[in-house]
Order: structure tokens, then C-alpha cells, then sequence
């Protein structure tokens, strides 16, 4: 069967549906045929969810056909992250510490939305080990590689999903960024994805990384990443932290411009060293801000490094998830993580009260600078994907991987709204991130500036796919 749905988003799919040009059976049979063609040479999967989509897309084709698609997503193929539970999936976390017999039956708020919107779960994507790292291994699935080209990582801990989503293995996909989960893999495999602000998106159980964690989608354009929060960002009260917040009208049209807007763009952040290359394809992209009407200042947010702050927090609650497990257990680990997690035990309270301060008094910082900025703009990634398999790149500059994902651990801590937007190819012809970020509850700013910038910057497609 050829590629014919590769680049098929699901806001045409569900036009298509409408007016019967295209069933919920043939895309479901389509994503299925090539996930059988792609999947080995990527390992983005854990399960492949085939009988029941099946089942679940037959039964949408008949609702179409009547006129009658139970929800906004009816019939759309979607993926969903090992970490989340989805009911009659297993739910492992990337760990030989959990058990394969489940049983598996509870939904999170998102997996059960998603079902309940019509969505069909085609299956789970790959994470590291509890989420523990910016790349995409774990003990219990092996090595997930990035389509562009396979030697590489795409990035993590929603590397699964950017793979995926890169290769349009399903149409809509879940991810979880408590440090750049999302956006690191989408600026290495060439897709959209959007952290939005903490509380819109519910979460349970909860992450160990508490309210470090967004949940959000990775997708290959802006749009379908609305349609998707439109459905993921209900209230539901399992969620002991958002309080149930409504957030906006997530399918709100962009403007036609972006006159009026005042950017601000950092190249650095004023301390981040980036590769040549990919700072010239940002440096391109920003200037797409200006023909588009925006009012770009190049200036940075003011903020130091906050590594210490985030390192503490990171590694408290990579504690809390080890502390059910046996030494059995704990030896099974990847080394790396029990490595943070053991760092995190020796983390005082006075040392986690202190990064709560300091978390606070960067939030403040950057609502006050949003008050002057309607986006901040500065590169997803300062390098490109390195060898698979691998923490950090090979060159030995790097310890942790928080230490080459400056851009993005900052605004967990502040909990605002930031995406990773594809703006070209480095010299090595691999995908480089536009990083966009906003004050806390302006999510529909990053989308709508994406949406426009999509003009200039079309989504990507790894070679050979079409």
C-alpha cells in the first residue's frame, strides 16, 4: 500500500469523513499497513492496538455514513504514552519493575476524553523509563530511533509519539513534557508540539514530578493540535491539582496577521552556546514574524541559568518513584535514572523548599515580562540529534541531559505555554524547532502564531516516507 495518508492531517481527515470521500476504515487500515512497514526501523511502539481498531473503525464508518459521528474526533487513529494509563492497553512506563499481566483497567482523564470524542487508540508509544531523560530507550522496549534518520535518537522522554507523529502512524498522538518532553522530540523529528499551561490538560495519577509535568499533544501541524485540546483540556476530577479550570476556545481561527504583536526574541537566553546552523534557520524563521506584521525586539528574559532550581525538583521526585521498589527491583533500573534518583534522596527539605522560592520567583519574573511580550521566541534545541542509544552526545560536553536542553526546563518551572515548531533542516538535513512560549493562560497565542508561521514553514516529512 503506498504512503497516501503520510502527510494527511486530521483536520482534513475529518472534512474527508464528512463528505465521504474517505472512511475511518481505509485511514485505520492505512496507519495500520504502515506501521507494519515503519515501526521496525523506529521502535515507536509498545502495543499495537489492530483488532480493536478495527472493531472501533467500522463502527465509526457506520455512524459517518448516517450522519451521525458520536464526537469531535470520530474516526481519527490516535496514539497514546506508555505513562498514561489507557484502558485494555498495557501501561508498563518503559520498566521491567512493572507487571505485564495489568490488569489494565482504568482510562487517565485524556485517554478516557479521547474515547469518549470518538478517537480510535491505533496504540502506546515508547518513553524512557518513567520519563526519566530527554532521549528515548528503556530496559523493558530497547532503543527508539529517529526517522530522519535511524542511527539517531528522536529525542524524548515522548520520543515514541514524535516518531510516530513524524511518520503519521496515526493522525493525533499524546505526549508528556516535565522538562521538554514534548518539544525536545518534536524539534528532533521536524513536528509540532505544545506544552500548554499547567492545569488545562488534567492529569492521574499523578506524575512524580508533580507540577513540573504538562500533558499536551505532538502532531504535525498546529491545527491538529488544537482540534486535539479542544478535546484532551476538560475538567475532570480525579486531578487533585488544576482545580478544573475551562480553558478557552482551543479552535479559535488565528488572526490574519500578527500586527499589534510585540515579540520578543532571544537567540540564547543570554548564557546558551547553539550550533551555527541551526541558530541561522531560527534567525530565517524570526524574520517570517516580521513580514507576518510582529513588532520582534531582540532581547533576552533576564533569568540565569535556573539548572540548580530544576535539577532539585527533577530529582526529589525521581525518588518518589523508586521508593515502592525492592533493591531487586532498583537494580533493574536503567543506571541512569536510579543514578538521579538516588542524587535525589540526598536533596534536603531546606534545599527543595528553597527551589519552590526560587521556582516562584522566576514565575514572577517571566508574568512580568509577558506583560511587555506578547511571545517569547528563542531556538527548541541548540544541537541536532545525536547517536541513539546514547544520554548525551558522544563529544563528552555534556554530563545530564538537562545540560543540552537549556530552552526548555525553564518554563516547566514557570508552567507556561510553549511549542516546538518546525522551521527547516540543519546542515546535515535534519529538523531544527522554533521555540514559542507565552505568559501563563495565553496558549491560543503560541497556536495562532504557529498556525500563521505555517504559511512560510510547511510541515516536514522524513525522506523516503513519500
Amino acid at each position: 500500500m503506498a504512503d497516501s495518508f503520510a502527510t494527511l492531517t486530521a483536520v482534513e481527515a475529518l472534512a474527508r469523513f464528512g463528505e465521504g470521500s474517505l472512511s475511518p476504515e481505509s485511514l485505520v487500515e492505512d496507519c495500520l499497513a504502515r506501521i507494519e512497514r515503519h515501526n521496525p526501523k523506529v521502535n515507536a511502539f509498545t502495543c499495537v492496538n489492530d483488532v480493536e481498531a478495527r472493531r472501533l473503525a467500522a463502527e465509526s464508518a457506520r455512524r459517518w455514513q448516517a450522519g451521525t459521528p458520536c464526537g469531535t474526533l470520530d474516526g481519527i487513529p490516535i496514539t497514546i504514552k506508555d505513562l498514561t494509563l489507557t484502558k485494555g492497553l498495557p501501561t508498563r512506563l518503559g520498566s521491567t519493575t512493572t507487571s505485564a499481566d495489568g490488569p489494565w483497567e482504568v482510562d487517565a482523564p485524556i485517554s478516557r476524553h479521547l474515547r469518549n470524542a470518538g478517537a480510535i487508540v491505533i496504540g502506546k508509544t515508547t518513553s524512557p523509563e518513567f520519563g526519566w531523560k530527554g532521549v528515548t530507550d528503556n530496559p523493558l522496549h530497547g532503543i527508539t530511533r529517529n526517522p530522519w534518520n535511524t542511527e539517531l535518537t528522536p529525542g524524548g522522554s515522548s520520543g515514541g509519539a514524535a516518531a510516530a507523529a513524524a511518520l503519521n502512524l496515526g493522525l493525533l498522538h499524546q505526549g508528556s513534557d516535565a522538562g521538554g518532553s514534548i518539544r525536545i522530540p518534536c524539534s528532533f523529528t521536524g513536528t509540532f508540539g505544545i506544552k500548554p499551561t499547567f492545569g488545562w490538560v488534567p492529569q492521574w495519577p499523578a506524575s512524580a514530578m508533580s507540577t513540573l509535568s504538562h500533558l499536551g499533544p505532538m502532531t504535525r501541524t498546529a491545527a491538529d493540535s488544537a482540534l486535539m485540546l479542544s478535546v484532551m483540556a476538560q475538567p475532570d476530577v480525579r486531578d487533585g491539582y488544576s482545580g478544573n479550570p475551562l480553558g478557552p476556545d482551543w479552535r479559535t481561527p488565528p488572526p490574519a496577521d500578527l500586527r499589534g504583536w510585540r515579540i520578543a526574541f532571544s537567540a540564547d537566553l543570554g548564557y546558551v552556546e547553539v550550533a551555527p546552523d541551526i541558530a541561522q534557520q531560527v534567525e530565517e524563521a524570526v524574520a517570517h514574524l516580521e513580514a507576518l506584521g510582529a513588532t520582534v525586539e531582540r532581547v533576552d528574559p533576564g533569568f540565569s541559568d535556573p539548572i540548580k532550581t530544576f535539577n532539585t525538583l527533577w530529582f526529589a521526585g525521581a525518588t518518589q518513584a523508586i521508593e515502592k521498589l525492592t533493591e531487586q527491583q532498583q537494580a533493574a533500573l536503567d543506571p541512569g535514572f536510579l543514578d538521579i534518583a538516588r542524587r535525589g534522596q540526598d536533596v534536603s527539605l531546606s534545599a527543595y523548599l528553597a527551589a519552590r522560592r526560587e521556582r516562584s520567583e522566576l514565575t514572577a519574573q517571566m508574568a512580568a515580562f509577558h506583560k511587555r511580550y506578547d511571545l517569547l521566541v528563542t531556538p527548541t534545541m541548540p544541537i541536532a540529534p545525536f547517536a541513539a542509544g546514547h544520554n548525551v552526545p558522544l563529544s563528552g560536553r555534556y554530563k545530564d541531559w538537562m545540560d543540552w536542553t537549556p530552552f526548555s526546563y525553564p518554563f516547566n518551572l514557570t508552567q507556561q505555554p510553549a511549542a516546538s515548531l518546525p522551521c527547516g533542516l540543519d546542515n546535515q538535513g535534519l529538523p531544527v524547532g522554533l521555540h514559542l512560549v507565552a505568559g501563563k493562560h495565553q496558549d491560543l497565542k503560541v497556536l495562532h502564531a504557529a498556525q500563521l508561521l505555517e504559511r512560510y514553514l510547511p510541515p516536514l516529512t522524513p525522506p523516503g516516507v513519500v
